[in-house]
This record gives structure tokens, sequence and C-alpha cells, in this order.
């Protein structure tokens, strides 16, 4: 282990999503900054994200699809299972072939389906093991464990990993990239002295399979938005219904906008009067710029980051996809010229500073 590695374990697919890929893309990069080689280890899903994590120039180790696990085994397994694209141990074996022709000082894994017996079927290989994680519903076997929700406290984690590892929680410790700290002065100032719903920024998370983002559109046609008014779609090159929500720009009331695999996001989120979003891993964004946000819950692990947020002030939950738009109209007139805009401008800016990722890196590279 003479040259510092870090091997990461992780997908995305249009199931799973992109945010899991993109917040261990952050840690990678701030990692490689301290001389750490990345590798990164994922499943050839559909709308994986293996092209993006390569032309970032880290290592990719391509993993083919292989069988889901039978219905008997299921039932011990943890409750995303399904996502794996394999069984545990396939995928354990595939993985530590991988460690053991890197020999990595660290050992990343951020997956739902993964859990204490794939991480120590694969110790061995590893120097030591980090595991990002969001739901606390299964037990690990890891030295440090991330878990970026707002309110989380380590006690949660109590019998879930080994007395000795190190649990880092809270969205202080959201992995974000450095730009947003960067840019969270600046954002912070714009909003106290400008009140105004100008700019309207829908972030529905990097493929958004139910096309949350047209209905969002859809809703937004027909609510009275002040004439100066311009909308930003942000959306996934994967996105299923990509071309579907461009046509529906084109043709909206207001000037309409959809970037596609934005690379400066933090730039795109300083200049948002209000996001609609999906209560996901931009969630941490967001707040870091004190940007107002009506959330939609676009799937049951996202309920939890939406209650604890609305509880703060930080934002409006609208609901699910289905009852979540035709709130829409109803929530924007209702932060119009409304002391709850400045409310939650300040509520989401205290959520996180936005150095969750320093944080992170300097505890791996201070355990080395």
């Amino acid at each position: 282990m003479s040259a510092r590695k870090a091997v990461f374990r992780v997908d995305a697919s249009l199931q799973i999503g992109t945010g899991h890929v993109m917040r261990c893309l952050t840690l990678a990069e701030l990692l490689r900054t301290q001389g750490v080689e990345c590798h990164f280890v994922c499943r050839e899903h559909a709308g994986h994200l293996l092209d993006v994590v390569a032309r970032r120039g880290h290592e990719v180790h391509r993993l083919p699809m292989a069988e889901r696990p039978d219905s008997m085994e299921s039932r011990q397994l943890p409750a995303h299972a399904g996502w794996l694209g394999g069984t545990w141990q396939l995928d354990a074996h595939q993985t530590g072939a991988v460690l053991a022709a890197t020999r990595p000082q660290w050992l990343v894994v951020d997956h739902y389906a993964l859990d204490a017996r794939w991480e120590s079927a694969v110790r061995s290989a590893a120097g030591r093991v980090l595991v990002v994680d969001d739901l606390a519903d299964r037990r690990h076997d890891c030295d440090v464990l991330v878990d970026q929700t707002l309110g989380r406290q380590s006690k949660e984690y109590e019998h879930l990993v080994p007395s000795s590892c190190r649990c880092l929680t809270g969205a202080s410790y959201a992995l974000l990239r450095p730009e947003f700290a960067q840019l969270r002065p600046e954002s912070l100032a714009r909003r106290r002295g400008q009140m105004r719903l100008q700019h309207v920024v829908i972030t529905m998370g990097g493929v958004d399979r139910d096309n949350a983002a047209g209905r969002v559109l859809q809703a937004l046609d027909r609510c009275t938005l002040p004439e100066d008014s311009h909308i930003t779609v942000v959306m996934g090159p994967t996105a299923p219904w990509l071309l579907r929500v461009q046509e529906q720009a084109a043709a909206m009331r207001w000037p309409t906008q959809v970037l596609v695999d934005v690379h400066d996001m933090a730039r795109l989120m300083a200049t948002a009067d209000v996001a609609i979003g999906a209560a996901g891993s931009t969630s941490w964004e967001r707040c870091c710029l004190g940007v107002p946000t009506l959330m939609l819950v676009l799937a049951d692990n996202q309920r939890g980051v939406a209650e604890a947020l609305e509880a703060a002030g930080a934002a409006i939950v609208l609901g699910d996809a289905d009852a979540g738009p035709d709130r829409i109209g109803a929530a924007l007139q209702d932060l119009t010229d409304n002391p709850r805009l400045r409310q939650m401008i300040e509520r989401a800016g205290a959520v996180t500073d936005g150095r969750g990722a320093v944080a992170v890196s300097s505890c791996m590279l201070d355990e080395r």
C-alpha cells in the first residue's frame, strides 16, 4: 500500500438515482487533491454513471448485471437488496478481486443493498472501511460511518456498528463540492437584501424516472408568476423523460431552459430565488446556499429528510409527485411578500455550512 488509494463501491441506476455516485465523486475529488488515487466499482445497471466517473479521471471497474437473490434468501436481506443487481456473495467476490489488485487504504461503501455481511467478507482486502448511509436500518462492519441526515444522532447506530466505529452524523457532514461553501456568503447576502421570486429552479434528481419535473412545469404554466420570471430545470443525461421536458419547456409562458449534466450547480443555485425540488441529496446544496425550497417526496427514503427540513423551517413539503404539483401555485403565492420567506432563507442556511466533505476527507487522511 505504498501509493495512497481508495476504492468506492457505489451504484447509479434508473431505480437508485444518481445521488450516491455524485456524493462519492465529491469525496473522491477532494481525496485526489491530497494525492489519493480513487477507484470506483460500479455495476452496469440501466442508467449507470460509469462514463461520468471515467470522465472525471477516476479508475472504473465495471461489474456485469447478474441474477437477483432468490425469494428464500431475500427474507434476510436489506430492504433495498433488489438494487444490487446480483447476490451480495457474488458482489463481495467481484469487489474483493478489485480490492486484492489495488490494496487500498480505504474502502468507501455507499449502497443501501449492502450490509455487515458484505463488508465483513471483503474487509481483509481493504485497509479501513467507511460506510455512507442515510437509513440506519441495518448492521455495518466499518471503521467510520457517515450519515448526513438532518438531526441524525450517533446513538441511532449504537447497535448497528462496532463499538470502535467513529460515527459522523448530521447535516454538517453533507458531502458537498467545495464551491458550495465558497459561494455560501455571497448567496446568503444576496437573499437577505432581495426577496423576489423571479428565478425558479427545478431539481428532481438526476433520473426523475416518474417525470416529476414535467408535472411541476405543467403546474407552473397555470400559476401567476411575475412577468419577468424565468425557470431553469436541471436534469441528468440518463433521465428517461428528458426530451419530453425539453419540449414542454419550449412551450412555457415564461422563458424556461433545461440544463443537462450541470457542472456548476453551486453557481446556478446561488442565482435561484426559490427551488422546487426532490428531498434527495440536492437538499443539502440548497440549504448551504439558503435557497427556500418547495419540496416533493419522490421515494420513501426521502420522507425522513423532507419531514426534518420542514420541521426545521428550511422547506415546505408539498407532498408526493402526484399530489405536490397541485399545491405549487398556492405555495408560491403564499411566499410572495411573506415574512416566512426570509425565515426559510435563514433556517435553510443554518442546516449546513457545506464543509462536510472536507471534514470526512480529513478524517480519512488523519486515520490512514
